[in-house]
């Protein structure tokens, strides 16, 4: 693989899926517990990205549930690094549905979470600022 050359580390990540059948509760919509699998992995995703080192979650923040997502929606969720400490990366997340009919868009949940950097033997690691607080 080529690398391509950043100059500044990537921040956002965007990941895709169809809701199934087995994704869904009862009432035909997503199960709480799956859009927060999504999400945690989103987070994984965009902390690892923009650290380059392994990654744990070591907390999740205030996840609102705003509307529900239903069987045969497409779900993007997008992870943005937001703020970063000295090991850590506050990464919010979105669940946005759309239905694949019609285009139509819409929010469903939204929560933050904290993801910590680890080096080689599995200890918090310092990882590089965001380009907005240099």
């Amino acid at each position: 693989m080529t690398p391509i050359p950043e100059t500044n580390p990537p921040v956002e990540v965007r990941m895709a899926e169809i809701v199934f059948p087995n994704h869904t509760n009862h009432m035909g919509t997503l199960f709480g517990g799956q859009a927060l699998a999504w999400m945690d992995k989103a987070a994984f995703l965009a902390a690892a990205r923009y650290s380059r080192c392994t990654v744990v979650t070591a907390r999740s923040d205030q996840v609102d549930f705003k509307l529900p997502i239903r069987i045969g929606q497409m779900v993007e969720t997008i992870g943005r690094v937001v703020k970063v400490g000295r090991s850590s990366m506050h990464v919010e997340v979105e669940l946005i549905a759309e239905d694949l009919h019609n285009g139509e868009r819409a929010l469903c949940t939204k929560g933050t979470f904290v993801m910590i950097a680890l080096d080689g033997e599995g200890h918090p690691t310092t990882v590089p600022a965001l380009p907005t607080q240099v």
